[in-house]
């Protein structure tokens, strides 16, 4: 076993602004955390991460590329990850339409953990993601262990981001579970998923 780490600045920087961006799994986490709860949130990312985790062990092993090579199977990926966005958009839309005023309780999403995982294996572009980003660092280092250690250090950088969104959004919960924040926040929420949706169709 040989890992290189001369290149683990570079690829540190270059995961803070991968992590930092907002995407999909942020705004799913801020919605979870801060309408059901800190656990809620937990599960949302236990389900996000093992999905990753899914994504990433497929490039290691050389299947990530196989996968690739075959369009179809990347075009069945993408529609079926943009009609589960789409399908949250308009769960959500609904719940906007439906929703009487007064002051909004939590309530737990159905099976986070599901939502969480579903939104990430579905999405095509974690995998082609890892098999464009990864092998950029593998430097001198053993490839397979040199992926490994990469994909263990980027999955760790981007549950910590996750896990302080998930914190920070079920503590401040409390103070804006309001209907005009909860409002605002699912029409945020749902028009992202919709254009992001869109997005992996075009």
């Amino acid at each position: 076993m040989h890992l290189d780490f001369t290149r683990l600045p570079a690829f540190l920087i270059a995961c803070a602004v991968v992590v930092l961006t907002p995407g999909v799994d942020a705004f799913l986490l801020l919605r979870t955390s801060m309408r059901s709860g800190t656990r809620a949130g937990l599960l949302a990312l236990a389900g996000i991460h093992t999905a990753a985790f899914v994504q990433v062990a497929l490039v290691i092993s050389g299947l990530g590329v196989v996968i690739a090579r075959y369009p179809a199977v990347l075009t069945g990926l993408r529609w079926v990850g943009a009609a589960y966005l789409l399908y949250l958009a308009v769960t959500i839309t609904r719940g906007l339409l439906r929703r009487s005023g007064g002051e909004v309780v939590a309530v737990a999403p159905p099976r986070p953990f599901r939502q969480g995982f579903l939104t990430n294996i579905t999405n095509p572009k974690m995998l082609l993601f890892s098999l464009a980003f990864l092998p950029q660092f593998i430097g001198t280092g053993d490839p397979t262990w040199q992926l490994g250690m990469l994909a263990a250090v980027f999955l760790g950088l981007a549950a910590l981001w996750e896990l302080t969104i998930v914190v920070a959004a079920a503590r401040v919960a409390g103070s804006l579970r309001r209907p005009g924040v909860t409002t605002a926040l699912d029409a945020v929420c749902a028009a992202v998923f919709a254009t992001m949706s869109i997005g992996l169709v075009l």
